[in-house]
This record gives structure tokens, C-alpha cells and sequence, in this order.
């Protein structure tokens, strides 16, 4: 099986293995917050990965990884999980869910365009039209889903709830071409080790500031929370960043972050067959659209 196709086989994984993660963190960020369930996430997604080093390469901690490495990919875990992650939940509040994953679906043009400034990368028309197409099928299922709901803003909300949501685009799109650039050959799983190890320490850091360490020993004190944190930990900041940066590493990070970025698609069903959510046509479409991007980028 070629790299092409492994790369792309990864990315898709970690479509899938995100879908879960996103529905876990969603019922404890409920119970919460969701400051507490970012910082807890990286703690226990931390856990299972250096169990998993352990066990993989015969060492926990990323010792072999030269200053290269630590460096960016330290860089990446901060723009990508602290950066971004604060500035779309953010969004969130400022705008609703329905804008705010509008704008993030710009997250797959945006890893291409800074690839391609930043490493060289260039995708070929095939690529283009994969991404176009998966990222419009994207962005219809994203409206479909919300409806017209979301948070009402006045005009200055609203122009900075978008804003917010774009630098959140940007962080995710640079934390994935920064962590392509800091990984080079070097192993997927311990260069996830320093990422989120950087995401720790930028979180610790937010909630020192803004005082919400008693928010989080209540979030320990939540058995369900936490086991819905540790559930989404398992599949997010472990398997799924894991999938994430093999993807990157052997396919095209505009490429990679677009079958990535198909989780509103995917999400769709257990919506449907757990929370019981009315699925519309166009949803449907938007999805069988996602999905033709997805194997037009299978070719590329």
C-alpha cells in the first residue's frame, strides 16, 4: 500500500475516531465547562500516550527527539490546541456553533495555502477540486445541522465572534503545518507526546490568569464528566492527534486536513440514531457530497 494511500487512510481515521471525541466533550463541557475539559483532556490523553510509547518504542518520554523537533512541534502544540482551541470556543459563545464551524471549515484552503508558503507543498487540480468539493459538502451539512440558530450578538459581537472563529482556523491549520514541519521522519506518536505536553502548559497557563483552577477541582470531583473526558481522551488527544500527525507526515497537509475535516459528516448518524436529531435532505446531500471530495482525494 503506497504512502498516498496510508496517509489518506489515517486521515480518515482520525475523521472517524474525532466524531466520538466531539460527542464526549460536548456532555462533559456541558457539565463543566469547557475550560476544565481542555486541560483535562491533554492530561489524560498524555496518560494513554506515554503508556503507549512506553510500550511501542520502550521509553515514555520523547528523549530521542532532537531540539528541532521540540521546538516546533512544541510551537504547534500551543498555536493549535491552546491558541486556536480558545479562540473558537470563544467563537462559539460570541456567534453560535452554526457560524463558527461555517468559518472553521476555511481550515483545509488554509493548511494548503500556508503549506505551500511555508514547505513548498503544492497540490495538483485533482487536489484542488477533492477539497472544494469536500469542504462544500462540509459547510452545507454545518448549515443544515444549525439551522438559524446560534447565539444572538449585536454587530460588534458578531464582527468579533467571526474574527474569533477565523484565528481559530488559522491556529488549527498552522499547529498542522508546524507540525509537519517539527515531526520531519521522526515518529508520530512521541511527537504527540510534545504537543500536547506544550497544550498543557498553555492551558495551565489560561486558567492561572483568568482564575479558574476551582472550576477544574470541581470538574475532578465530576466521576461522569470525568469519564466522559478520559473517553474523549482516549480518542482524541491519543488516537486521534496520533492519526493526525501520521496523516501529515506521508500525504499533503491541505489534503490531510480536508478528509479531517469531514467529523460534521460523519456525526450525522449517531446524531440521528443516539440524540435523535431530524437528519433534512440537504444534510444528506452535503454529506454524499463530503464523501465524493473525500474519494477525489483518494486519486490525488
Amino acid at each position: 500500500m503506497s504512502d498516498s494511500v496510508l496517509g489518506s487512510l489515517a486521515a480518515l481515521a482520525t475523521a472517524v475516531v474525532w466524531t466520538s471525541t466531539v460527542m464526549f466533550f460536548q456532555s462533559a463541557g456541558q457539565r463543566v465547562g469547557s475550560l476544565p475539559v481542555n486541560l483535562l483532556r491533554l492530561v489524560l490523553g498524555l496518560f494513554f500516550l506515554l503508556v503507549a510509547n512506553l510500550l511501542w518504542r520502550g521509553q515514555a518520554w520523547p528523549l530521542d527527539a532532537s531540539g528541532h523537533a521540540w521546538l516546533w512541534l512544541a510551537l504547534s502544540g500551543l498555536v493549535g490546541f491552546s491558541l486556536g482551541d480558545l479562540f473558537l470556543f470563544r467563537a462559539f459563545v460570541l456567534v453560535g456553533g452554526r457560524l463558527a464551524m461555517l468559518v472553521m471549515s476555511l481550515v483545509p484552503p488554509l493548511t494548503a495555502i500556508i503549506a505551500a508558503l511555508a514547505l513548498g507543498e503544492s497540490l495538483n487540480a485533482t487536489g484542488w477540486l477533492g477539497m472544494a468539493v469536500t469542504v462544500s459538502g462540509v459547510a452545507w451539512v454545518v448549515l443544515e445541522r444549525e439551522g438559524t440558530g446560534g447565539a444572538r450578538a449585536g454587530a460588534r459581537s458578531y464582527w468579533q465572534g467571526l474574527l474569533f472563529a477565523f484565528l481559530g482556523a488559522v491556529g488549527q491549520a498552522s499547529g498542522l503545518v508546524l507540525s509537519k514541519y517539527g515531526m520531519g521522519s521522526y515518529h508520530p506518536l512521541p511527537s504527540t507526546i510534545i504537543r500536547v505536553l506544550a497544550g498543557i502548559a498553555g492551558f495551565t497557563l489560561v486558567i492561572t490568569v483568568l482564575g479558574r483552577w476551582r472550576q477544574v477541582r470541581q470538574a475532578l470531583d465530576d466521576r461522569g464528566a470525568l469519564l466522559r473526558i478520559a473517553a474523549g481522551a482516549f480518542f482524541g488527544p491519543f488516537l486521534g492527534v496520533t492519526l493526525s500527525l501520521t496523516s501529515v507526515q506521508l500525504i499533503a497537509a491541505g489534503v490531510a486536513s480536508t478528509i479531517m475535516s469531514i467529523v460534521p459528516v460523519l456525526i450525522l448518524a449517531p446524531a440521528a440514531l443516539i440524540f435523535k436529531e431530524k437528519i433534512g435532505p440537504r444534510a444528506v446531500l452535503g454529506a454524499l457530497l463530503a464523501v465524493c471530495g473525500v474519494a477525489l482525494l483518494f486519486l490525488t
